[in-house]
């Protein structure tokens, strides 16, 4: 399975990729650099921000949303005027991490303990600070889950009645049951650690497979519906950080990646791969 770098730019920490079937458009951010960007029929857009930014996700109105330390803002993509939508976790010193809305164009957001400093560098994770919250078209947050480490990974099944969600500081992918209104059931484990990285982001396809880029693991993992891996993608980054099907028939899976010590050419750069298997869609926000 060949990969290859849609763009020349390279991220310190790309993440959080969503594919805008409207627009055949593919959004992701650079966490560290601050940045949100777009490839949109083969020309490159960034938006700089004031903060770091963990997720750009187009909306039905027109304008998109991103995930900044000090709330969940809209951005008005003409203007690049910010305008806050909500603070949905209220704890000091926590940034978003996760996020993608459900069916139902909903938000889910996952936080954590920021460990990012102002130029960059790495700041030690000392507590599980994080949650996960729901955020509805009218600004509403409904909290679902607190005491996280590092959330990633926010997959829905087909019926939406199961959620499928990550901690990295745990190394597991876990398994909660929705609630009828709207809770969620206590977390059972779907996918615990394996020696290829820990889990980052994932994706969906077609079949139920859930395809979830490793950190550290130079690869995308498979896994079956219940939880096996399926397959081993090996990857030219040493650190890919997340992955979303796009292009017009689904089956290009964007693969966000992160810079590494290892110094690899492709290091940071968002890769293309053709696969057999159609994903699923992404959501915009309903509001």
């Amino acid at each position: 399975m060949p990969c290859t770098a849609v763009t020349t730019h390279r991220a310190q920490l790309g993440e959080g990729p969503f594919w805008d079937a409207p627009t055949q458009a593919l959004y992701w951010v650079d966490i560290v650099g601050k940045q949100a960007l777009r490839l949109m029929g083969g020309q490159l857009r960034s938006w700089q921000l004031p903060e770091h930014v963990s997720a750009f996700i187009a909306c039905e109105r027109g304008d998109a949303l991103v995930t900044l330390c000090s709330g969940v803002y809209r951005l008005d993509l003409a203007t690049e005027a910010l305008t806050l939508l909500c603070v949905a976790d209220p704890q000091p010193g926590n940034r978003g991490n996760e996020a993608r809305c459900d069916a139902q164009g909903r938000l889910w957001l996952g936080t954590m303990q920021n460990n990012i400093g102002e130029q960059g560098e790495d700041l030690p994770i000392t507590r599980r600070s994080g949650g996960l919250f729901r955020i509805d078209a009218q600004a509403q947050v409904t909290p679902l889950l607190s005491g996280l480490g590092i959330p990633n990974t926010l997959l829905w099944r087909e019926d939406g009645h199961q959620l499928l969600f990550g901690d990295s500081l745990d190394g597991t992918l876990y398994r909660h049951a929705i609630q009828a209104g709207g809770q969620l059931d206590p977390a059972q484990v779907w996918f615990g650690p394996h020696s290829r990285g820990g889990p980052d982001g994932s994706a969906m396809d077609s079949e139920g497979y859930i395809w979830n880029a490793r950190w550290d693991g130079s690869c995308l993992l498979r896994l079956t519906p219940g939880g096996e891996v399926d397959r081993v993608v090996e990857l030219p980054v040493s650190r890919p950080t997340s992955c979303v099907f796009g292009g017009p028939n689904l089956t290009t899976l964007y693969i966000t990646s992160a810079a590494s010590p290892l110094e690899h050419p492709l290091d940071g750069a968002v890769l293309a791969l053709e696969v057999d298997v159609p994903g699923t869609a992404c959501h915009r926000f309903a509001g």
